[in-house]
């Protein structure tokens, strides 16, 4: 699994704007319902109010440049334009769960 943190930020609430423009013209829908999409969460930050994090995790590599040839990519490209967002970008791949790990999950 390949998992990427964006976090989108701009001036005058246009971070949250975009992301709930995303939502609301089925966008992201259309998104976790690409092959391989695992997970396309927006989430709001407590400490800064002109950021959002979208966390976007996808089965394999395969599946994320699926969805970069995608026409999902021209539509976030012209709402991050129309909102005037920048973004900072880390990727995490994932690995196995540590039976040592799960001691420390509360379920």
């Amino acid at each position: 699994m390949i998992t990427v943190n964006l976090r989108y930020t701009g001036t005058n609430g246009n971070a949250r704007k975009f992301a709930e423009e995303m939502i609301s013209s089925g966008t992201a829908d259309k998104i976790r319902a690409e092959e391989g999409n695992l997970r396309y969460e927006y989430y709001y930050s407590l400490e800064d109010p002109e950021t959002v994090l979208l966390i976007d995790s996808w089965c394999d590599q395969t599946a994320i440049d699926a969805h970069h040839a995608s026409p999902m990519m021209e539509i976030i490209a012209s709402l991050r334009e129309k909102y005037d967002l920048h973004m900072t970008v880390e990727r995490f791949v994932g690995i196995e769960e540590n039976a040592e790990d799960r001691r420390y999950i509360r379920e």
